[in-house]
């Protein structure tokens, strides 16, 4: 969380929240609506190097002006950032805000957060255990003449893949006050807490993959689970944030898969409700959200609902949760025009995707805003302008798009 406003900014920072977007509709006689824009977006902006990421915004970078652009083209109220690297300083937020978001970018408005939300992530955290059964446990940092796959052993036996503590980071930014103080964190549950977790399984042998030393320290989630309430027009909503493990990257034993499956039906157990003894937060908190609250799941959840690698079932699961607004999947007009997208054997419609993957794999959908019920979306979409559309040279900063909804009461 940033540090404490001085008073003329945190005055200022409230007008800024005041000034809410409103649609009118029927009648211009009728009362105007206000509406709460939230927004997913994977930025991709991470360095290999602890500090990378600062020294590659302080030298002026290519890639985070054409994702401050995006954002300055669409606004939203708010937004998490997936792979944004994390920092206890925060100093890499401030530049993003101070050098891209308020400057104009590509003919953009300048745009400022006054509020935003950080914590540590499980990424590149040493574990001290050989998580990939390499035979070896890897050094906690990095040695001289490290190569490319020493490198990798070091992210594989993190709590989360990574080559410094919170690379792949999150951001949460915010126009309206984020309550941090009640914010819950899940960075250390435990996977095995998870009822009915799917321990991955060795198929050669089919015993499980991990020995029960090992399985009895992994963490669930590859970089955390957020739950952070932000105080807006609409009342106080529950930010969801997460990024679980892409599903790709392991062998035959699918770890990779299980625990993006895992890490996404942690929030389907989570907005259950009820007493859930096991789902503990950082604090030592334990139990789901209230039957009440005001939810939007967001982030790069790393799973298409019927395309590309990993289970589908958990992610179909949240889509069809009773306590999930039933909406229609936010689309562009630009996917549709990404290699890949007519690949045969393909399910999905490519107007759903929010990244792009290349002619092999195609666009997919993996990044989503997710409201709870009680919410009115009234409109949603994905920054991906078609071939030739005003902007559409701005949406390759990132291999990923923005996802954005409009709610209303």
């Amino acid at each position: 969380m940033s540090p404490r406003l001085p008073v003329a900014s945190a005055l200022a920072a409230i007008a800024l929240a005041a000034c809410v977007r409103v649609n009118v509709h029927g009648d211009p006689g009728q009362a105007m609506t206000t509406t709460l824009r939230v927004a997913s977006y994977n930025a991709s902006l991470y360095s290999d190097q602890a500090g990378g990421l600062l020294r590659r915004l302080e030298a002026g970078d290519d890639g985070a002006r054409k994702v401050a652009a995006v954002l300055q083209q669409v606004r939203p109220d708010v937004v998490l950032l997936n792979e944004f690297d994390h920092a206890p300083s925060g100093r890499a937020a401030d530049a993003f805000q101070r050098l891209y978001l308020e400057v104009p970018q590509a003919g953009g408005r300048p745009l400022r957060y006054p509020y935003r939300y950080m914590a540590p992530v499980n990424t590149g955290v040493p574990s001290g255990l050989d998580l990939d059964r390499s035979g070896h446990v890897a050094a906690a940092t990095p040695v001289a003449g490290e190569d490319a796959a020493a490198a990798r052993s070091r992210g594989n036996d993190a709590w989360g893949y990574g080559l410094h503590p919170g690379q792949y980071g999150m951001l949460l930014l915010s126009m309206h006050p984020i309550d941090a103080a009640s914010a819950r964190t899940f960075q250390l549950l435990a996977w095995n807490a998870l009822p009915g977790a799917a321990r991955p399984i060795d198929p050669a042998t089919g015993a499980p993959w991990h020995d029960d030393a090992t399985w009895a320290q992994l963490r669930l989630s590859s970089k955390s689970h957020w739950d952070v309430p932000v105080h807006t027009p609409l009342g106080t909503v529950h930010g969801r944030a997460s990024h679980p493990t892409p599903p790709v990257f392991d062998g035959p034993e699918d770890r990779n898969g299980a625990r993006n499956h895992d890490e996404i039906r942690l929030w389907t157990e989570y907005i259950d409700g009820g007493d859930a003894p096991w789902l503990c937060d950082d604090a030592g908190r334990c139990g789901g959200l209230g039957t009440d609250a005001r939810v939007v799941i967001l982030g790069d959840l790393n799973n298409d609902p019927v395309d590309g690698d990993g289970r589908h079932d958990a992610i179909l699961g949240l889509l069809a949760h009773p306590r999930v607004l039933r909406m229609p999947a936010p689309r562009s007009a630009g996917a549709a025009h990404a290699a890949g997208a007519e690949r045969p054997g393909r399910r999905g419609d490519p107007s759903h995707a929010t990244g792009d993957f290349g002619p092999r794999t195609g666009p997919l959908r993996l990044d989503y805003v997710l409201p709870s019920a009680g919410f009115r979306a009234l409109a949603s979409g994905v920054f991906w302008p078609a071939p030739g559309e005003e902007h559409a040279g701005l949406v390759d900063g990132s291999d990923h798009r923005l996802v954005w909804v409009d709610l209303a009461d």
